[in-house]
Order: structure tokens, then C-alpha cells, then sequence
């Protein structure tokens, strides 16, 4: 099931985030994030993007959101999209549906495009992305660095 996140979510999305800082280089964050700056990123992102949450048998098996791109007042129809599942949940469609949801919700509220910022190689990603409609317009080379390796990272797009 696909519902909004609550406040009460913040230790669950830690959790599946925090797998992510620690395993892969998915995220470019380094260190573990606590429950409290979770919150707080809810709390920040939740008050002018969807963010979204999706439960199977009272369990969060995954997450997306939406959130500003640039700051800049001429960005305001962009938004860059967010999706994390956990581990043994990947490859069961969920994040497609997910996506699905969170699209519709940014086209409700009259976003124009949407970014997705995809560290490379991430094949699931990219081709989840690409299933959705989303295109790539950029690959930045050697443009991170974590696990002592540079990374590259490819934008991919999606007009409303």
C-alpha cells in the first residue's frame, strides 16, 4: 500500500537510507543519518512535495519524494525525485508503482519536469527511468568520491 509519510516514519527511512550510505555508492552521503535529522528532512521536504511511503504487511518497504531542484524562482516547475527500497524488496515492482504515484502527484501539482540524479553505474535505476518515460540528458564523469573510487553521475528527465 501506498500512503503519505508521517513524522513516525523517520526511523524506517533511516534505516533503509542508512543501508544504502554504508554498502553502496547509490548515495553520495558518507555517514549514517540519525532518526531526528530524518524528521527533519521530512518535515522539510513533506511541506511542498509529495513524499510517499509504501507499507506491505506494517512494514515500510520503501520510500520516494519529490524535492526542490535549484533554488533559484525560475526552477519552481522542476523537482528532483527520490526513490529508496529496501534491500529484500527490490525486483518485486514496487518501485515502479511508487514511481507511478509519485508522477502523478508532482503532475497534480502543476510541475513541469522532473530530475532524476542517478549515480553510475545503477542499472535498476536507470532502467526503472527509462521504463517511465524519464530520458537522459547528462552524464558527469569522476564527479564523486566514495569507497576510494571516483564515480560518475547521469541526469535523466522527464517532462509533465
Amino acid at each position: 500500500m501506498i500512503r503519505k509519510v508521517q513524522t513516525e516514519d523517520a526511523e524506517a527511512i533511516a534505516a533503509i537510507y542508512n543501508h544504502y550510505i554504508a554498502q553502496t555508492t547509490i548515495t553520495f552521503e558518507t555517514e549514517p543519518v540519525s532518526t531526528e535529522e530524518m524528521k527533519r528532512r521530512i518535515l522539510s521536504i513533506n511541506r511542498n512535495y509529495p513524499y510517499w511511503i509504501y507499507e506491505e504487511k506494517g512494514e515500510i518497504a520503501g520510500y520516494c519524494y519529490a524535492h526542490q531542484w535549484k533554488e533559484k524562482e525560475a526552477y519552481q516547475c522542476t523537482a528532483e525525485t527520490t526513490i529508496y527500497i529496501k534491500p529484500e524488496y527490490t525486483g518485486k515492482g514496487i518501485g515502479k508503482k511508487m514511481m507511478l504515484h509519485l508522477i502523478n502527484s508532482c503532475r497534480e501539482r502543476n510541475l513541469h519536469t522532473l530530475i532524476a540524479c542517478i549515480t553510475y553505474p545503477n542499472e535498476a535505476s536507470m532502467h526503472l527511468h527509462e521504463q517511465l518515460g524519464f530520458q537522459l540528458v547528462s552524464h558527469f564523469h569522476e564527479v564523486g568520491r566514495k569507497f576510494d573510487q571516483w564515480l560518475d553521475v547521469c541526469d535523466y528527465e522527464l517532462h509533465l
